[in-house]
């Protein structure tokens, strides 16, 4: 009966355990097709807490709640400068300091470093200390000649233990999974300074796009004061008897879509701000002001030679030198698995003191600590007030796993040639990205001549076209045809101009030279 009991006992308590996990689903949404309504707290937070806490109502939507605490804009990060126009090296300097990115590199390869030092902690003795106090109590019947006796026992008593785990050789293994670490650590921190360049480039690519936008916003601007200087001539040769209406509309239409035109350029360059804003990696609120690079010359040509600018760029890219740590690392994991086939030595002790008299002979680990076993058995129940120590020292070898360190072994080697033809490829798409991107500043600095050139006609023309018709010598139509080229000339000299900047800062970004702002 007494087991029956204990029987039901069991089942009533574990029968509700059993659906402890599954009932946490009531923290989920109840439908696909109903809004979830979470539970707030006193700031708008949303409270991880069950549906029954919450009670639907008609006017639910997908729409969440107001968390006030991140109901603010975040303040600068650094101190702002009134009345003072902000370089390119300047942007660069707050974006390194202020962008996530760059700090969530650097938060990686600490990581990575820290991965190393816990590699290198596997070559020190492993020493843990333990203190237990504990009560038993067992109760049971034995049946003599018949009869049941009971055979009762209670105990209480402190336990103490110390010990020690030691490998003290294993061929090599621990030094090449702390290659592979190091090397892990080297290619982390390259990509803390692929990370840095990245952000350069971008900042870069940013703020030639807004100055380009700037400079197509003071073209628009002159070619409606240009307009503007048409209209007041048609008008004046129509007051005087000279011109005729169509003349006037026309220049009006031709003012109309100047004044469009500004608008435009005045949108792209705002647009162009809050992009240059967000890849400098500050609040978009913030107000600076920009420098202006438009007197900034270009080289007429690329002089250095293409397959030493090559060999150079091959040296220092990021992605090169990451591919060659990466082969270093699977060599190294190679080396590690080649170890796992040779014997382990280790040392081990442990020390221990009883007082009462518990019967156990092991101690339950907590967390990520192992067991500790094999402490002094109490068999007859007696107090004791015992002091051991047990010291070990032995060689593990391993003789038979179902090939398993062979598979891992071959998967070492796969990974090694993978290591090798992956560093080839990337050095054949470094090659083509470098001259790639060479030749495309070659060419945009040739285009920006011939804007350049371009430029120059297109004022001409328009300067003796205006003239001739002022003149009476002209048509309204040769004008505004100088003027809309005028216009096109001038923004296309400006695109030139930054694709060429742009370029070169692609150029460095390919070479791995992009330590600062583009020159």
């Amino acid at each position: 009966m007494r087991r029956v009991g204990a029987l039901v006992a069991f089942m009533v308590v574990a029968v509700p355990l059993a659906g402890c996990a599954t009932r946490a689903l009531v923290m989920a949404p109840e439908s696909p097709d109903r809004p979830w309504t979470p539970t707030t707290g006193p700031e708008g937070e949303i409270v991880a807490r069950g549906r029954h806490d919450v009670e639907q109502s008609e006017n639910s939507s997908y729409v969440l709640p107001l968390n006030r605490t991140m109901a603010s804009i975040p303040a600068p990060q650094f101190e702002l400068e009134r009345r003072h126009a902000y370089s390119l090296p300047e942007l660069i300097d707050i974006a390194q300091s202020n962008n996530p990115v760059t700090r969530n590199a650097w938060n990686d390869a600490r990581d990575a470093a820290l991965a190393a030092g816990i590699v290198e902690g596997t070559f020190f003795p492993v020493v843990s200390a333990a203190i237990v106090h504990g009560n038993q109590r067992f109760l049971g019947e034995t049946t003599v000649a018949g009869a049941e006796v009971s055979d009762n026992f209670t105990g209480e008593g402190n336990i103490a233990v110390a010990s020690i785990l030691w490998l003290l050789f294993d061929f090599g293994e621990r030094r090449a999974l702390l290659d592979v670490a190091k090397q892990g650590s080297i290619i982390s921190n390259i990509a803390f300074t692929a990370a840095h360049q990245q952000v350069i480039y971008n900042v870069s690519l940013a703020f030639y796009t807004h100055a380009a936008a700037r400079a197509h916003l003071t073209s628009a601007a002159k070619s409606l004061t240009d307009a503007k200087v048409v209209q007041v001539a048609a008008e004046d040769r129509y007051k005087r008897g000279i011109g005729t209406v169509v003349e006037v509309a026309q220049t009006r239409q031709a003012s109309a879509e100047a004044r469009l035109a500004r608008v435009q350029a005045e949108s792209a360059a705002q647009n162009s701000y809050l992009a240059l804003i967000g890849a400098i990696g500050i609040s978009p609120t913030t107000r600076l002001e920009i420098a202006d690079i438009s007197r900034r010359k270009l080289p007429s040509s690329v002089t250095a030679p293409i397959d030493l600018f090559v060999s150079a760029a091959l040296a220092q890219r990021p992605d090169v030198l990451t591919g060659y740590a990466a082969l270093q690392a699977s060599l190294a994991n190679l080396r590690a698995a080649e170890a796992e086939f040779l014997p382990k030595v280790f040392f081990a002790g442990t020390g221990t003191r009883l007082e009462g008299n518990l019967n156990v002979t092991a101690i339950p680990g907590v967390g990520q600590e192992l067991p500790i076993v094999n402490l002094p058995e109490n068999r007859l129940g007696t107090k004791l007030d015992q002091i051991g120590a047990t010291v070990l020292v032995g060689a593990r070898v391993p003789l038979y796993d179902g090939g398993l360190r062979a598979a891992l072994l071959e998967q070492a080697r796969n990974k090694v040639d993978k290591a090798g033809t992956t560093l080839t490829q990337i050095r054949n798409d470094a090659i083509r990205q470098i001259v790639v991107a060479r030749n495309a500043l070659e060419t945009s600095l040739s285009a920006y001549k011939a804007a350049t050139a371009l430029v120059a006609a297109a004022q001409t023309t328009f300067n003796a076209a205006l003239a001739a018709y002022r003149n009476d010598e002209g048509s309204i139509s040769d004008v505004t045809t100088a003027e809309r080229q005028l216009l096109a000339a001038k923004n296309a000299a400006t695109d030139a101009y930054s694709t060429a900047l742009t370029a070169a800062a692609t150029l460095a970004l390919a070479a791995g030279a992009l330590g600062g702002a583009p020159r």
